[in-house]
């Protein structure tokens, strides 16, 4: 079969969202991973998380997480990092390793017939990666590099800005890579030293689709993660919540639009009312022109392309946190329409028909990210992560269609902060002062 051919398949290869069947295995050697079993084509798609991410990183060695895992497929066990990027290549297999604040995770895809060589890989990566030399000083300056970048992106300026400013001192400020000086003391030993303490069965999280059975699945997961230690890392995150300032940071550029970082204190994952809260924030910010904010800041005034919210909820914060670009001169514009209609949500609450409204596109357009087997294994991860529960999927469009109109609005009113919402702005304002400064040198 040819690469193009295969590489095909691994993108396509996804069940149906309406006819998973989620299972549960544990294996001989105890450990769990949840599994969606589809024969339809020889693919196979893995995700797995450890717990503790960048948030772990020591004070003077931030992203420390996210080099070490630049670096698990840069060489492992016998192969040096070019025979290990060869031999990933031959068996068509796509392996991945990232850093978040709150966890390190990892992706393999392949074809059933290699799957138990390139699983082999995988495990050498976690086990036995080489952290060779050159290997690691190619990736230090692919970081700096993209720290610079960073550095002279508004866009990433300003939400870098933003939450160093709504978390201080606490990990989730920081930036998941680093600071260049940070970065630049990082050494073989402190890579090390992270595998070996931070790779571990505690908390792991495995999710798995695609073409295999329950015997084989429990076989493979032995293969690569039984001989991890068992216990976890003692380091602990503490919970923690943004500042509720109502500030305004601003950092001048010489640029033609200024972009804007703006949020505050949100839900975490596990409160009772995450669903409200999530319906009330599609209506407030969602996507495309559904949101209120869409709807007055470009549909009625143009004054932006696009302005959105989310719900970002980590392991120990949660936020409301939304972006939008503008030109200089309606900077000043816009974030007073931004907090009138925060204020206008809190105080009235939706409309009936809002929330009819959010309440259809959320749950008919959740089948659509789940268009490959990559990102089925993902939310199976995210669903034991954040304690969903096996029949999430069965449960789920409940959750959202018994949210009341009047539960919404109560939501919306114990949520929703005008004046607590800050600002972080980078770009030259016009009729725009700060009321907060940060220097540089701390984000």
């Amino acid at each position: 079969m040819r690469a193009s051919l295969v590489a095909f398949l691994l993108v396509l290869s996804a069940p149906s969202a309406g006819a998973m069947t989620i299972e549960r295995m544990t294996s001989p050697a105890g450990i769990e991973a949840w599994f969606v079993e589809d024969h339809t084509l020889p693919v196979v798609a893995i995700r797995f998380a450890f717990p503790g991410g960048a948030a772990l990183d020591p004070t003077d060695k931030g992203g420390l997480a996210a080099m070490a895992a630049s670096l698990l497929d840069e060489g492992a066990g016998p192969y040096d990092t070019a025979a290990f990027k060869a031999r990933l290549e031959d068996l068509v297999t796509d392996l991945r390793f990232e850093a978040s604040r709150d966890e390190i995770s990892g992706s393999l895809r392949t074809l059933k017939g290699n799957l138990s060589e390139a699983l082999q890989l995988l495990h050498f990566a976690l086990t036995a990666p080489r952290f060779e030399p050159s290997a690691i000083e190619r990736i230090r300056g692919e970081i700096l590099a993209s720290l610079s970048q960073q550095a002279q992106n508004p866009r990433a300026l300003s939400s870098r800005l933003w939450m160093r400013d709504a978390f201080d001192d606490h990990p989730y400020g920081g930036n998941v890579y680093g600071t260049a000086p940070s970065v630049g003391t990082i050494s073989r030993d402190d890579l090390s030293v992270f595998a070996a303490q931070r790779l571990r069965r505690a908390g792991l999280v495995i999710g798995a689709v695609g073409d295999l059975t329950r015997d084989e699945l429990a076989a493979f997961v032995d293969q690569v993660f039984g001989g991890l230690p068992s216990g976890g890392s003692d380091a602990q995150v503490a919970e923690t919540k943004p500042a509720e300032n109502g500030g305004m940071l601003i950092t001048r550029r010489a640029v033609p639009q200024s972009a804007v970082t703006f949020g505050q204190v949100g839900p975490k994952r596990d409160d009772p009312d995450w669903y409200a809260a999530r319906l009330v924030n599609d209506i407030l910010g969602g996507g495309g022109f559904r949101g209120r904010l869409m709807k007055e800041i470009r549909e009625k005034r143009g004054l932006a392309y696009g302005v959105s919210t989310d719900l970002v909820s980590f392991r120990h914060a949660g936020l409301i946190l939304g972006n939008v670009a503008t030109e200089n001169s309606r900077v000043a514009q816009s974030i007073a329409l931004i907090r009138a209609e925060w204020r206008r949500m809190r105080d009235e609450g939706p409309t009936e028909a809002e929330l009819d409204s959010a309440k259809t596109y959320l749950i008919g357009s959740f089948p659509l990210t789940l268009d490959t087997s990559e990102r089925v294994a993902s939310l199976l991860v995210q669903m034991q992560a954040e304690k969903l529960g096996i029949d999430y999927l069965e449960r789920r469009a409940a959750l959202f269609e018994t949210v009341t109109l009047d539960k919404a609005r109560w939501v919306a009113h114990r949520l929703l902060d005008p004046d607590g919402l800050s600002f972080a702005v980078v770009g030259d304002p016009a009729d725009l002062a700060p009321t907060r400064t940060l220097p540089d040198a701390r984000y």
